[in-house]
């Protein structure tokens, strides 16, 4: 079984802020979170003009849709 429970590490100790759905002893997995925003890279416009080709007719209506339009 694979639960998550919230917990504060602090000063070499975790506590947990919620209460764990178990009461036997159990082998656990501490994952720490970075909280530190990562800052999102820019993008540039433009960059793959030319590289994709749209039909000319893309925005023809579907003759598999005839009937519902």
């Amino acid at each position: 079984m694979l639960t998550t429970v919230k917990g504060i590490f602090e000063n070499g100790q975790i506590t947990l802020t919620e209460k764990p759905p178990v009461n036997t002893r159990m082998e656990v997995i501490v994952t720490f979170i970075d909280e530190t925003p990562k800052p999102l890279k820019k993008r540039r416009a433009g960059v793959v003009a030319g590289k994709f080709k749209m039909s000319d007719d893309f925005d023809d209506p579907l003759d598999d849709l005839k009937e519902y339009m």
